[in-house]
């Protein structure tokens, strides 16, 4: 059996990733495998949530690190990628103009998508299919730019919605009291309309916290767990972070604001504990490639043929 490979380019606010898949088409099983993950901390959203652009270093540096990608894809024999930018892009006026820019040195097409999208395609991992279908569960995807919450009830996505509240954000005190006061108010008419006790949690920093909280393989990380791992790591300058808990820079300093949002929407909505399914926007992004492939191939109609 043959099998394909996928490239998802997943432009974040902290973190610039490529995720590279393959699938084989004729196991009806139709498991992903990883073949390369690259995390480059560039930080976008340093410069676009405090000046409002992306200056000429991070540019460069982006379309560098934009070529890069291109040559692995073609080295890893890529079908097919989809490339998205997300809140630092979106915020940044000369974001537009740099997806231009990039489309003319790499050749290759940016998407900069809006939170709603960015939800939709965090959920085209299907993590959901395993859960209770009579459960009620909400998604939160904490970036750094931006917060994805999503209800799922009955196995269904019945609303998603994106707040302008991320780590990098939060550290640089950008968050806007608005954003908040919205989050707040659909967080409590969530809790008064359903009840939720687990929250899925998505993102790098939670499955750092979930390591952290050393739960066993595949149980649930309880909020009160993730109470003591918060109120532990804020004990430690980002220094000591690194070194003692062995954190990348660019993770030691927005965990902690990280782990508070995810406890301040657990706590608003009545959640006692989390599941981490390590997945996130580029996962997506893959799955969703590969539909795409197999209704251009007709796959499906000729394999059950």
């Amino acid at each position: 059996m043959n099998s394909i490979r996928f490239a998802a380019i997943d432009i974040g606010s902290n973190a610039v990733r490529l995720l590279i898949m393959s699938v084989v088409p004729e196991d009806p099983n139709e498991l992903f495998t990883k073949v390369q993950m690259i995390r480059v901390p560039l930080r976008l959203g340093q410069e676009s949530f405090i000046t409002g652009r992306i200056d000429e270093k991070k540019s460069k540096q982006l379309i560098r690190l934009m070529k890069s990608f291109k040559h692995l894809m073609k080295v890893y024999e890529v079908t097919d990628y989809r490339a998205c930018a997300t809140s630092a892009m979106r915020d940044a006026k000369n974001g537009k103009e740099l997806v231009k820019e990039i489309k003319k040195e790499t050749d290759l097409k940016i998407e900069i998508i809006d939170g709603q999208e960015e939800a939709s395609i965090i959920n085209e991992n299907h993590f959901a299919d395993n859960l209770n279908k009579d459960a009620n569960y909400a998604f939160v995807d904490v970036g750094g730019g931006s917060t994805e919450i999503s209800l799922f009830v009955n196995g269904e996505i019945i609303q998603s919605k994106s707040y302008n509240i991320g780590t990098v954000r939060l550290l640089n005190d950008k968050v806007e009291p608005e954003e908040y006061d919205h989050l707040f108010s659909d967080l409590a008419e969530l809790k008064e309309q359903y009840k939720i006790f687990d929250i899925i949690g998505s993102g790098g920093n939670i499955i750092k916290l979930y390591a952290l909280g050393q739960v066993h393989k595949n149980n649930k990380l309880s909020l009160t767990k993730l109470e003591s791992v918060y109120e532990l790591l804020k004990l430690h300058t980002v220094d000591e972070l690194i070194t003692q808990y062995n954190l990348k820079p660019d993770r030691a300093d927005v965990i902690t604001h990280a782990a508070g949002l995810y406890i301040e929407v657990a706590k608003r909505i009545g959640a006692r504990s989390f599941i981490v399914p390590r997945t996130g926007l580029a996962d997506g992004l893959i799955h969703m490639l590969y539909e795409k492939w197999k209704l251009k191939n007709n796959f499906t109609e000729n394999f059950i043929a």
